[in-house]
């Protein structure tokens, strides 16, 4: 069994949409729906806490309630200034040893990253879905280039992280200590424990809908899942 933290609390300020991209439907749901319940007809999840804005929370439960989601392993936080500091305050109230760390923005995650990504924590090690690079990479500084990494070794990252409970808390135990923000799970945990990050396959259309061309890609991605 597991729990996983899913990230709602966010503006979303490129999206432009005025309002909490969470709250967009797509094909009749709100996106953080759709989300939620990939991970709801999976019977190894134990627990979902979902960190959601504080002036939003109640707003949150009204949807669910409209969505017809009435399942106890249902737990409302409020989050934080800072993604990392929202994964903190669901790292709270975690009941299983196991936890998986998700955006709800990203609602086309299968049942198959979420299994490998359980399976190596049981195996107390952390795990990211991530996909190759397409594209040749650039490092830059003030405008120049200074580096080209192999494109061989560079993945782009994606959700669920996953990672033994303790694992997770220690690693931000020492970022909170030491006034680090991070810019994932992984980058805490490569820094502050001796637990090693594996790779789990992701898929391109695991997408995190940021901006609005996403909206266009994500209702054709819907209509492919029907």
């Amino acid at each position: 069994m597991y729990s996983v933290i899913i990230l709602a609390a966010g503006i979303g300020s490129r999206m432009g949409l005025g309002y909490n991209k969470m709250l967009h439907s797509l094909k009749g749901q709100p996106v953080v729906v759709h989300t939620i319940k990939k991970f709801l007809k999976d019977i190894n999840c134990g627990q979902l806490i979902l960190v959601v804005n504080e002036l939003e929370h109640q707003m949150m439960e009204q949807l669910l309630d409209k969505a017809q989601i009435n399942d106890d392993r249902i737990e409302l936080v409020s989050g934080g200034s800072e993604r990392q500091y929202s994964v903190y305050h669901g790292l709270q109230v975690v009941r299983e040893e196991v936890v998986l760390v998700h955006d709800g923005a990203r609602p086309f995650v299968t049942s198959q990253m979420i299994a490998e990504c359980v399976s190596l924590a049981q195996e107390e090690k952390a795990a990211i879905v991530a996909v190759p690079v397409k594209d040749t990479m650039k490092r830059v500084i003030d405008g120049v280039v200074v580096e080209t990494p192999r494109r061989d070794e560079m993945y782009s990252v994606q959700t669920p992280q996953a990672a033994p409970t303790s694992v997770l808390k220690q690693a931000h135990l020492g970022a909170r200590q030491h006034h680090f923000l991070g810019t994932d799970e992984a980058s805490l945990i490569e820094k502050f424990t001796d637990t090693p990050v594996h790779i789990v396959k992701g898929s391109y259309t695991n997408i995190k809908l940021t901006t609005p061309e996403d909206l266009v890609l994500a209702e054709q991605l819907l209509h492919l899942e029907s």
